[in-house]
């Protein structure tokens, strides 16, 4: 049973034990890239179209290459025949500007250089990695999850304000994301819902907020500065057949506190229940096993990038 995968944006499966980005890969030197984490599940890739249309809008929005949608598929698709269908796989897609002698200009240009690195198009890194699913994503879909509020020290006007602060793309910065869950952790809890200088919800450091009130489910909007859930919108497209209400709604931290419940939606560990907020207990609601089945059966949707 293969522990990782790794294929290449040319479709090549590679060993993952080679290396196989350079010292200057601009990834690395400055996290200049995005990424998308899909889960692999019966062999399938869970709301692909949504994470394809998600990684396009930001590759536009750091200017990078448009990403030649065929050809992730071809890695993804190839990347789960390898993976198997009998565990869920953690899949990462993994887009850089490339190599910083690439787009210096007293280097040899970018367009007459090649490499397997960057498949088809030899100015970019794209590459995909599987890996298995960490064991907390399992304790966090049956248990639950403890979180903490922290003020990401910004306001909900920042993105339109400054659309250069890149606050609606899934781009590989992640060291403030990454610094707040150790936080949270030294704090005895599992996760951080992010709030604005206004009091805002905003989302947690990897996982889109959803707030359960009734027949409603309620998110923040896209517009505050957070990024667009893969996973709230595959819930969001079943919920609403099923009889739900379905908003995009600027949230206060109170209404975390009045909600009948906090749900956390994230590609890999999909529903996990905010079972305790700032140390307050919060009971399951009576509806917990539904919204749970409707993320899971949303997920397994086929979607176009039409639908979003």
């Amino acid at each position: 049973m293969v522990e990782r995968v790794l294929v290449t944006l040319d479709g090549a499966i590679q060993d993952p034990d080679t290396p196989l980005l350079y010292a200057d890969e601009i990834g690395v030197l400055r996290g200049d890239g995005i990424f998308e984490t899909v889960l692999l599940r019966d062999g399938a890739a869970c709301s692909l179209e949504l994470h394809l249309a998600r990684l396009r809008r930001s590759a536009e929005a750091l200017e990078l290459p448009s990403p030649d949608l065929d050809a992730w598929r071809l890695a993804v698709w190839t990347a789960a025949e390898e993976w198997g269908s009998d565990r869920e796989g953690m899949l990462r897609m993994i887009l850089t500007r490339g190599r910083d002698s690439d787009h210096d200009p007293s280097s040899e240009s970018a367009a007459n250089k090649t490499g397997a690195l960057a498949g088809a198009q030899p100015s970019i890194t794209g590459y995909v990695l599987v890996v298995p699913v960490q064991d907390r994503v399992k304790k966090a879909r049956t248990e639950g999850i403890s979180v903490i509020t922290l003020n990401r020290g910004i306001s909900i006007d920042l993105a339109q304000a400054a659309p250069w602060q890149l606050l609606g793309a899934k781009t590989l910065s992640y060291a403030m994301n990454m610094s707040a869950l150790r936080f949270a952790r030294r704090m005895g809890a599992d996760d951080v819902i992010f709030t604005s200088t206004e009091h805002r919800v905003l989302e947690g450091p990897r996982s889109t907020v959803v707030v359960q009130r009734d027949n409603e489910l309620i998110t923040p909007p896209a517009r505050n500065g957070v990024l667009p859930g893969t996973t709230q919108r595959a819930l969001f497209t079943v919920a609403e057949k099923a009889g739900w209400d379905c908003k995009y709604e600027p949230l206060f931290t109170a209404d975390l506190i009045t909600a009948e419940a906090v749900w956390m939606l994230s590609s890999v560990t999909l529903a996990a229940r905010v079972n305790s907020l700032d140390g307050l207990r919060m009971s399951a609601p009576d509806k917990a096993a539904e919204i749970i089945e409707l993320v899971d059966r949303g997920i397994t949707l086929p979607g176009s990038l039409s639908d979003w």
